[in-house]
């Protein structure tokens, strides 16, 4: 392909499966700007509500295979697991110690896979791309509130006594995306699900593609309100492992793995690239040591910044590794 074939190419992917996602997002982050919005009640609502849909309706009517999904499902954990073991050797290399470094570690190896990877994935590789985005989310969301919640507290207790590994049973017990994924296996196994164009999974359809939008407004109203002032400098580390080592990681993952479908082999690689999820932020907030990073920069305007940066990158890097996956050069 010539260089202009491959410049319109990128340009091509860049509007049809960044451009939508984008203007949604800037439109938030507009609102956040012009108005004091509290994204917390739009927050519960798509946790408790829009997401358990999404992802019980695309589990219920997908088209993968129970043996893909397994794969799926394992290879979400070995990712995972792999990131957070690289990200930590990387961080101490660079000089990076505590409370900084759990924070740090959290945020390379947790990437956005709700909010920005549906759509994205959606976008980029249809139905398949989101079926296997929504088991990507419902298997990290276990990962974040177990891994997750031991890195930002480093094994200290909560103020009223409670272990660090039994605070986040205790989260896990109250995610609905958790019971969501078990009544959508059950009803495939039973033979119970429903056609799709019966009213009831009409409305379950359209409750869980309304999450999608509702994803990307949220997340452009926390990026209005991220407070950058002197983190940028110290996010450099963050941008590296999640623009250049996670989608290595990540093919690494596929290629061991052997999905079988191409698609949701890309589809995992992109899940895996994409920028650092806002949740760390919830979990250094509630779990970890406020005192700081060490510098004058806190913890939490470390992580919003490493979501900011990292999200902006994602722009150019995504729309390259879209191109990169649709071509075959990659898995």
């Amino acid at each position: 392909m010539t260089d202009l074939g491959t410049r319109m190419s990128l340009f091509s992917i860049f509007v049809t499966a960044l451009l939508p996602i984008l203007a949604i997002g800037a439109v938030g982050f507009a609102l956040g700007r012009v108005r004091d919005v509290d994204p917390e009640p739009l927050n519960t609502v798509t946790v408790y509500v829009l997401a358990p849909v999404l992802v019980f309706y695309s589990l219920a009517t997908t088209e993968l295979a129970g043996e893909t999904l397994a794969t799926i499902t394992a290879g979400v954990v070995v990712y995972h697991v792999a990131m957070l073991l690289v990200a930590g050797g990387v961080a101490r290399l660079a000089g990076v110690s505590e409370p900084l470094l759990g924070a740090l570690v959290l945020v390379a190896a947790f990437p956005n896979s709700g909010n920005y990877g549906i759509p994205v994935s959606s976008f980029a590789f249809g139905d398949t791309g989101r079926s296997t985005a929504v088991v990507y989310l419902a298997v990290q969301s276990v990962l974040i509130y177990t891994l997750g919640v031991y890195i930002a507290g480093r094994g200290t207790d909560r103020d009223d006594g409670a272990p660090g590994w039994r605070v986040g049973l205790e989260r896990i017990v109250r995610i609905p995306l958790v019971y969501a994924v078990v009544a959508a296996l059950a009803a495939r196994w039973l033979g119970v699900v429903p056609p799709t164009s019966v009213p009831a999974m009409e409305t379950l359809r359209l409750v869980g593609d309304s999450s999608i939008p509702m994803m990307l407004l949220i997340l452009g109203i926390q990026l209005a309100g991220a407070d950058l002032g002197s983190t940028l400098s110290e996010v450099g580390v963050v941008a590296a492992l999640k623009t250049v080592v996670a989608p290595a990681v990540a093919v690494g993952v596929a290629l061991v793995a052997g999905f079988g479908d191409p698609t949701v082999a890309r589809t995992f690689v992109l899940e895996s690239a994409m920028p650092a999820a806002v949740t760390p932020l919830i979990l250094v907030a509630e779990f970890g040591d406020a005192t700081g990073t060490g510098s004058a920069t806190s913890l939490g305007e470390f992580v919003s910044a490493a979501v900011f940066v990292t999200t902006l990158l994602s722009v150019p890097a995504l729309s390259v590794l879209i191109y990169l996956l649709n071509h075959g050069f990659v898995v």
